[in-house]
């Protein structure tokens, strides 16, 4: 009896710590423009959106120097002038969703019931749901072939947001989210 209550404990830590995990994770989503040759790019430069909102100047900073540093990586040149074969725009959303979490408290244990088969036996117990206000953050990177003034690739990341105390620990959320999303620039070649 008392080895069936550790494991049904052992279970819900266990379901407890995926879940929270798979909370926190970085959504990726990415699209390109089919056929386009990614080779021929060297350089770019960056571009804001009219009548869009950015974050304070701080969080801008960073947001850029992430993505500068992952498009150097790819072999990517910062430009400043007309001459850049790419522009690079991002921008940036936050939501709420409203997030239900549900424990139960008490001595109710499940088990090999007493006449054969699966069944309840014990104490009562208690279900208690609290609701929480969670905000998701979105980044979008949209990158542009300067020449033509076509979009060439969109990249997406989405994350539950913490409370953004840490500005060392907001810094390696966005570098590890820029890093996780330009994996996917350039697009991987059709085998």
């Amino acid at each position: 009896m008392k080895r069936t209550r550790t494991l049904r404990i052992l279970v819900a830590v266990c379901l407890g710590l995926v879940w929270s995990v798979a909370a926190s994770a970085q959504e990726i989503r990415y699209n390109f423009m089919p056929g386009t040759d990614f080779t021929k790019y060297k350089s770019y430069k960056w571009a804001k959106i009219p009548n869009a909102q950015y974050p304070n100047q701080i969080l801008d900073n960073q947001i850029v120097q992430a993505i500068d540093s992952q498009l150097a990586l790819k072999g990517l040149s910062k430009s400043s002038g007309d001459d850049a074969d790419l522009v690079v725009t991002y921008q940036v959303a936050v939501d709420q969703e409203k997030q239900w979490n549900s424990y139960s408290t008490g001595d109710s244990m499940w088990g090999y019931g007493r006449w054969g088969g699966w069944g309840g036996y014990g104490g009562m117990s208690t279900t208690t749901t609290t609701s929480e206000t969670i905000r998701i953050g979105t980044l979008d990177v949209d990158i542009y072939d300067a020449a033509a003034k076509n979009q060439i690739w969109k990249g997406q990341a989405s994350k539950t947001l913490g409370s953004g105390k840490d500005p060392a620990k907001v810094n390696k959320n966005i570098n590890k989210a820029m890093e996780k999303l330009f994996k996917k620039y350039p697009p991987p070649a059709k085998k």
